[in-house]
């Protein structure tokens, strides 16, 4: 494969850290070309001092002999006291640097110093903590925060979810569960993955191996869409279920229901059922390096397909059966047919309307008599009148 980089560096947040004293760390997920994703803490003095000697490596590129030929980004000096407000309102600048970092030249953007300073250290996997100090608050960046990464106002206290069964990953960026544990959900991705953390571990795992610890999680799901939205699958699919479909790449579908496990309703023709949403994409949107990476991993297993679930929301998660989709699917479909029936005899009723006006003999106007020679006599002007005689 070659060379290791990075692909992607994002900003996901700040902890609030308690030992050995109060201190700040960001929190980065990193992306690396053989597409694992590893989640690193750094302070951001470490983050200065690395931008110190990355200008130093580069003094063409960092503007020191010619401002007009700097390409490395600005990075603010660390204040004497870094407080709670200073981080939350770095964020932005901070996102802004790693996203031009990673887009430099290869013989800045891969270099040693760059791979060194974001590797995964052991106080990543495994943090120092103290048992007796309160767990570290976690601040999450909004989806939106380019555009105002100051609406972050408080800690966004990380859900948490109880494993129902347990699970061997099957690559490094995943993690192992155990039944009963229970987990930190960082990110939810609608692939059906979620990256989760669990005291010193720290990986991608199913959803479907996972449950909230209040009660079920359909109110996160959507309600069923049977107008559907159009979707392309773009990766091929043998159905392995009775309810799953088997679509070729390029086939146009609509999806009825988008569920957290990563395993969507979708429509093709009359015939509904169950396909992974990492292969499918909205019908009109571009195609982007990191979906085209996603789509080489294999389709999380489904909630239904795991065995000897200890869930305790076992008996009280709703479920449809494949049967109420298709039915609904039917009543809609029906619907949209008459509903275009309707429209063409309404249409056809108002051409017919205007063929009739059109063929519609107009009456002729009356043609006035021609009046009589004494008439134009007596109503002409003397001169008309000695000219006519």
């Amino acid at each position: 494969m070659g060379d290791a980089f990075i692909r992607h560096i994002e900003l996901l947040g700040y902890e609030k850290r308690f030992f050995p004293s109060q201190h700040y760390v960001y929190m980065f997920l990193v992306k690396w070309n053989d597409l694992s994703e590893k989640l690193v803490y750094r302070r951001f003095t470490e983050i200065y001092e690395f931008h110190k000697a990355l200008k130093e490596m580069f003094p063409i590129e960092s503007g020191d002999i010619n401002p007009e030929n700097r390409i490395i980004p600005h990075l603010p000096a660390p204040k004497w006291f870094d407080g709670q407000r200073t981080t939350q309102s770095r964020q932005g600048t901070l996102a802004e640097y790693c996203y031009t970092l990673v887009s430099l030249p290869h013989k800045i953007s891969r270099c040693l110093h760059v791979m060194n300073f974001f590797k995964v250290r052991p106080d990543d996997t495994s943090p120092v903590t103290d048992s007796q100090i309160k767990k570290p608050e976690v601040f999450l960046l909004p989806k939106d925060s380019k555009k105002n990464p100051t609406d972050i106002t408080g800690p966004i206290v990380l859900q948490t979810y109880r494993v129902i069964a347990d699970y061997e990953k099957s690559s490094r960026s995943e993690m192992a569960l155990t039944a009963g544990e229970m987990v930190d959900v960082v990110e939810k991705s609608e692939s059906g993955w979620w990256f989760c953390q669990l005291k010193n571990k720290r990986g991608w795992v199913p959803a479907a191996y996972l449950e909230p610890i209040d009660g079920p999680d359909e109110s996160e799901e959507q309600e069923p869409n049977y107008a559907g939205e159009l979707y392309v699958v773009q990766k091929s699919y043998t159905a392995a279920e009775e309810d799953e479909l088997t679509l070729k790449e390029g086939d146009t579908i609509e999806v009825i229901h988008k569920l957290l496990d990563g395993w969507w309703v979708i429509r093709k023709d009359e015939n509904t059922g169950y396909y992974p949403s990492m292969y499918l994409q909205k019908s009109g949107e571009e195609n982007s390096p990191v979906k085209s990476e996603l789509r080489n991993r294999s389709a999380p297993p489904r909630r239904s397909t795991i065995r000897n679930a200890k869930s305790i929301h076992k008996h009280s998660r709703k479920q449809i059966s494949q049967e109420t989709y298709r039915r609904n699917s039917r009543k809609y479909i029906q619907s949209r047919r008459n509903m275009k029936g309707n429209f063409k005899e309404k249409a056809n009723i108002i051409l017919e309307k205007n063929e009739q006006e059109e063929n519609r003999s107009k009456a002729q106007p009356a043609v006035p008599p021609r009046p009589s020679k004494d008439l134009i006599m007596n109503r002409c002007t003397e001169s008309t009148r000695r000219k006519i005689m």
